[in-house]
């Protein structure tokens, strides 16, 4: 009697990709799924006391270092670093998921509408794009935060406008090669809708890289949200921000307290990394050119 091999369906292609693409990935999920649990678990932790009021400021000296009773130490104001840092991950996760999605809902609609139509449709929504697309990311964002104000929804707002023009641009050029494909030209020719066109046979064909982008524009997002909140821009002055809390560490720096711009600027940059190793892994498994020799 022979003993047939147990097999997972569809684990075998793991090895048809490049190992480090593979490991790219789980190194930036494994990262960003730390940052997605302290949000969702911040105010569970909070109700059972093991997570400090990051806007309560405490009884006990002002800037104590890292300590057993205070992880992260304290600022100046008399918040417990570490808490301002583990929820300061629910802002950033809410601006960053907002912004991205709200990009992808405008982005991918005008560039398939726009590429699929062509003409004056075309020219016009490409010269928008165009223009938006030449101004730098973080000046755009924080002109818009200037005119639409603070909150979770206005900084999403700003930095979503600014990430508009990269899904319509990469949409708009897949639709332009997709469209003149003969099974669009069958579906044209049998009486299909422009709707039907857009939304069965064009869409699932022209959105391969909207998932890199997705990714790698939500870390970018989180790298302008800090700099908005740097600036004063970016969310209410009640809502824990690590950008304002950099901000307010500034003057602390010089006299020997590390500790309350060191671990906000780290947790800054740790999800900036998950999310960027998520984006690089996605792309070298979607876009064959991209890939390196393991």
């Amino acid at each position: 009697m022979t003993v047939r091999q147990f097999r997972i369906p569809g684990l075998h292609r793991l090895s048809q990709y490049p190992r480090l693409s593979i490991q790219m990935m789980i190194a930036g999920m494994g990262i960003t799924l730390m940052f997605v649990l302290a949000a969702l678990l911040a105010p569970l932790l909070q109700s059972w006391g093991w997570l400090q009021d990051p806007l309560e400021s405490l009884a006990n000296p002002i800037h104590d270092p890292p300590s057993a009773a205070h992880w992260f130490g304290t600022a100046r104001q008399g918040y417990d670093v570490f808490a301002r840092t583990v929820f300061g991950s629910q802002a950033a996760l809410q601006v960053v998921i907002l912004a991205t999605l709200l990009s992808v809902v405008v982005g991918v609609p005008l560039g398939m509408v726009s590429g699929y139509l062509g003409g004056r449709v075309d020219r016009i929504l490409l010269f928008l794009m165009d223009t938006i697309y030449t101004l730098p990311g973080l000046l755009l964002s924080v002109t818009l935060a200037f005119v639409v104000g603070r909150g979770i929804w206005n900084a999403a707002i700003a930095l979503s406008i600014a990430y508009v023009p990269q899904y319509y641009r990469v949409v708009r050029n897949h639709t332009v090669s997709v469209k003149t494909e003969l099974f669009i030209e069958a579906a044209r020719s049998m009486g299909a809708s422009t709707w039907r066109v857009l939304s069965r046979y064009l869409f699932f064909n022209v959105i391969q890289s909207v998932p890199v982008l997705f990714t790698l524009n939500a870390a970018d997002a989180v790298l302008v949200l800090g700099g908005l909140g740097f600036l004063g821009l970016g969310l209410p002055e009640e809502t824990p921000e690590w950008g304002r809390d950099l901000q307010q560490a500034l003057d602390a720096l010089p006299t020997g307290i590390w500790w309350t711009a060191l671990f906000p600027g780290l947790a800054l940059t740790l999800l900036v990394v998950g999310l960027s190793l998520i984006g690089e892994g996605l792309n070298e498994l979607i876009n064959p050119l991209s890939r390196s020799e393991d």
